[in-house]
């Protein structure tokens, strides 16, 4: 099985056969493939009339487990953005009814942010779309290289993080 990765690799060949060009082989694809599931994401989103953002909120609240709720500075760890950025996501999420800010009873100067039942309906409905899109994304490969995909990701992203 052929791609244009591989018509890529071959030009470069020819034209800088100095180089040792497997990184090429596998970021290339990789990046290709990062296209494909920036598109998935966003049709599954769409379809929920969700943005990529909001969905970044709404899922570090839900995967927080019951009572779905954290701290604006556990939001800030979980989704990498400026407390700043943050204000300004929680208020456009509230005002759309997904998420409520409530006292935080272990500090009375603190907050915290909730998801709300629409949230969680939201945020569980883009979930089973995104996860669906990602499975059409994995159905050429055989269900037996999955867990050998996955292990070789982790690896190649380990030093990352």
């Amino acid at each position: 099985m052929r791609d244009e990765v591989d018509e890529l690799v071959e030009a470069w060949r020819r034209e800088r056969a100095d180089l040792d060009l497997t990184p090429v082989e596998v970021f290339s694809r990789i990046s290709r493939l990062s296209r494909h599931l920036d598109l998935a994401r966003k049709q599954a989103f769409t379809e929920q009339q969700i943005e990529s953002w909001e969905f970044d909120v709404l899922a570090a609240l839900r995967r927080a487990g019951a009572p779905y709720e954290l701290s604006p500075g556990r939001l800030l760890k979980e989704t990498l953005v400026t407390s700043g950025t943050m204000t300004n996501r929680v208020d456009r999420l509230a005002a759309r009814g997904l998420v409520e800010r409530l006292p935080d009873p272990h500090d009375r100067r603190g907050v915290l942010v909730r998801l709300t039942v629409q949230g969680k309906a939201t945020v569980d409905a883009a979930f089973g779309a995104l996860v669906e899109r990602e499975r059409e994304l994995l159905a050429d490969l055989p269900a037996a290289e999955h867990a050998q995909l996955a292990t070789l990701l982790r690896a190649l992203l380990a030093p990352f993080g």
